[in-house]
């Protein structure tokens, strides 16, 4: 459709017809003639069946057959013809799952999740879904927020890299095409900010911090094309944002330019009542239409107060239109005005849903977000000719997706064990549970509030235990796969104590006792406080929750068939107390150094944990040795116009082909505001054989040296900094430059 014609669309449609335009619901509502489905929950929410009648979107349904179904229905009763759009929580994958996505983070390769993110759009598409609330793009520091696992991590950069790959592989260079879905970047803003890491909690953040290192990767998202921003749940400057005024129109509208659809996040409109900062729905539904969010996901606050507050002069019409034709050029820019099914297609969902394409893309995916943690004495890759016990819970495990693989069937993914006896001889392996996930004390529910964990009896677990014990003495190595519950990471899944389920750490305490050639794999959400694992194992190796290929990836690694070579995307903490921990911080007036409390103990410094975390950010282990030489610059002054190249010569010193991050970081000796001890702004992967070497190059330009002032205006400012060139982020490689 032409604008005009959206024009006239609009000034043709009622009051009510796009009030409701405004309204989401789920797809169950349209196509159920169960009259306790509207006497029930529809009208728990205050929606009436005209309600439904006329929403604009739909929540939740998949499945081209049942869309078809939902869609054809609709535009029977939709007085304009106007049709749905078809939004669900596609995170790392559809029925092909990938790494949850601070795994992808740890790929340090955008590309790769680009190419994901393609897949999971072909698949949703020929499913019938048009709209995908992804990428998760807020800055993560706190471990033990469960929605860490959503985010690429804890670096604006990094993040901002992401969140434009991911954009572009959901949406391409026209979301109209052909297997391609909207991308709706979340959760504006700061919602990773959360106070003690608890989710839905609110945010306290200087302006500052929140604009300089929170807000990037939102706007990178948006640079990219995202058609749609969803909303937070928490306050920003002690107001919720779906009421945010300042924060959803001068500065997602007016400083970063988004024109497209702005949807609030689950019910989050009606919980502005909860915040205190609504007193109805209707004074809800004002502030929210006055902030500028498009569509009211799952409340009536839109649905049943708009009309009113319009014909009592309480809002102005203009802006509901507003809104509607956001909405309306949404759906024109996805075609459904000519194809209301879009790409929703059964055949084309057998072909590619799980096709041998996708699955392979799954196993590089999971493979390149690996992070060797520890390998003392080259315990991995495991020698031929050992004797291997496999011993854990996730030996034989299929829920490794994460919690938000809401579509992902765990009977398709594959196992350790699966994996494992399709390459490893049989008479030197043997695979025991060991222990249940978690022990019989601990709950966890799901979305729907089922329980995922059976209860096993006592004496089962002792016999498990019996079991493993015994194969772990006539092993020669023990791998163990352990780790969080895949429902312990994720939404509503803040914890105080960040470690591995009790039952699991009696089972690890008492396999070592056994047998200390120990290797541990780690399957988790978040990073977890791995004091004790690291101390007792002899190698491990994080692999997240690695998706529908899991076990072939980790077997590849394992074997030596492949080489990790990922590096954290989030601190790892030396126990809980640190949290949040990150590694971009600023240096205080006292800053402590290692030792310094003999002579001086007034430093900024815990008395019982060190300041470091126990892996930082960057960190990650090869099966190779690599050693990078000292920083050349190729000048030492830099003119605002001018570029500076530093470079560094990467070594393969080891005996085996591997592929290293070298990283670039910057540091603002002095300034006008504190600047941090390091800030990532470049990385390179490099794959050498043993004994090549190469070298690494970097430009920087004034561009990298900017940062936001106290006027909140981004710029450089002369003077002298550092540019440190290493593996990780505690790296000391350093050499000095000025602008001048």
């Amino acid at each position: 459709m032409k604008q005009r014609d959206l024009e006239a669309l609009l000034a043709d449609m009622t009051l009510k017809e796009k009030a409701d335009q405004m309204l989401q619901v789920v797809g169950q509502m349209i196509l159920s003639e169960d009259k306790n489905v509207i006497t029930g929950p529809m009208q728990e929410l205050g929606i009436t069946e005209e309600d439904v009648r006329l929403a604009g979107s739909v929540l939740g349904s998949m499945g081209a057959a049942d869309i078809k179904k939902i869609q054809k229905k609709y535009m029977e009763e939709q007085p304009h013809k106007i049709p749905l759009i078809f939004m669900l929580d596609v995170i790392n994958g559809y029925r092909t799952v990938f790494p949850i996505p601070l795994g992808q983070g740890a790929t340090f390769e955008p590309e790769v999740s680009k190419r994901c993110a393609a897949v999971a759009a072909k698949e949703a598409a020929v499913s019938g879904v048009q709209v995908t609330f992804a990428p998760m793009v807020d800055l993560v520091r706190d471990a033990r927020w469960g929605r860490v696992m959503e985010s690429t991590g804890e670096d604006p950069y990094l993040n901002s890299q992401f969140a434009k790959a991911m954009v572009e592989g959901f949406q391409g260079s026209d979301v109209s095409e052909k297997y391609k879905v909207g991308a709706c970047v979340k959760h504006f803003a700061g919602y990773g900010g959360a106070v003690a890491g608890r989710d839905y909690n609110t945010v306290e953040l200087s302006e500052h911090t929140f604009r300089e290192f929170y807000l990037p990767a939102y706007k990178a998202g948006i640079d990219a094309g995202a058609e749609l921003v969803m909303t937070s749940f928490n306050t920003v400057n002690g107001i919720p944002a779906s009421g945010n005024k300042w924060l959803m129109r001068d500065i997602l509208r007016d400083e970063m330019g988004f024109d497209g659809v702005l949807i609030s996040d689950f019910a989050a409109i009606k919980e502005t009542i909860a915040h205190g900062y609504s007193s109805d729905e209707a004074d809800a539904a004002k502030k929210a239409i006055e902030a500028g969010v498009d569509i009211d996901m799952m409340t009536s606050c839109y649905s049943k107060n708009l009309v009113k507050l319009v014909e009592d002069g309480e809002v102005d019409e203009k802006l509901v239109d507003e809104c509607v034709m956001r909405i309306l050029k949404l759906k024109n820019k996805l075609g459904l005005f000519e194809n209301p099914y879009k790409d929703a297609d059964e055949e084309e969902e057998k072909k590619f849903i799980l096709c041998k394409e996708h699955r392979a893309l799954s196993r590089e995916a999971a493979v390149k977000s690996f992070v060797l943690l520890k390998n003392e004495d080259q315990a991995l890759p495991l020698k031929k000719g050992l004797k291997v016990a496999f011993i854990g819970p996730y030996t034989n495990n299929h829920n490794i997706m994460g919690s938000w693989s809401l579509i992902g069937k765990r009977e398709e993914t594959v196992t350790i064990e699966e994996a494992a006896r399709e390459v490893m001889d049989p008479e030197t392996t043997v695979f025991r549970q060991g222990c249940p996930v978690l022990g019989n004390d601990v709950r966890i529910h799901a979305f729907n509030g089922s329980e995922q964990e059976a209860e096993v009896e006592e004496a089962d677990q002792e016999k498990m235990m019996e079991e493993a014990l015994r194969a772990s003495g006539e092993a020669d190595v023990v791998v163990m796969p352990i780790g969080e519950h895949f429902l312990q990471s994720g939404e509503a899944t803040s914890r105080a104590m960040i470690d591995i389920p009790e039952v699991q750490m009696e089972l690890f305490r008492r396999i070592t006792a056994v047998n200390d050639n120990v290797i541990t794999v780690l399957f988790n959400g978040r990073p977890l406080d791995l004091r004790e694992i690291t101390r007792k194992s002899k190698a491990v190796l994080e692999v997240w929750m690695p998706g529908t290929e899991g076990g072939h990836a980790i077997v590849d690694v394992l074997t030596g068939a492949a080489s990790p070579c990922g590096k954290l995307p989030m601190s790892f903490p030396y126990c809980v107390g640190q949290a949040p921990v990150f590694y971009n911080e600023y240096s205080t007036g006292r800053p402590y150094t290692e030792g310094i409390e003999e002579v001086d103990r007034f430093r900024s410094r815990y008395l019982d944990v060190p300041n470091k975390p126990l892996y930082p950010f960057g960190y990650g282990l090869t099966y190779t040795d690599f050693s990078l030489s000292e920083i050349t610059l190729d000048k030492e002054k830099m003119e605002a116009d001018g570029v500076i190249k530093a470079s560094a010569i990467l070594k393969n010193t080891g005996s085996v082909r591997g592929t290293e991050v070298v990283q670039l970081y910057i540091r603002d000796l002095a300034a006008s505001i504190v600047r941090p001890v390091k800030e990532l702004k470049g990385y390179r992967k490099v794959t050498l054989e043993p004994g090549e070497e190469r070298e690494v190059v970097f430009e920087i330009t004034e561009k990298d040296l900017r940062f936001l002032l106290p006027d909140n205006t981004w710029d450089s400012e002369k003077g002298s900094f550092k540019v440190y060139i290493g593996t990780d982020s505690q790296t000391e490689n350093g050499a000095g430059f000025e602008l001048i």
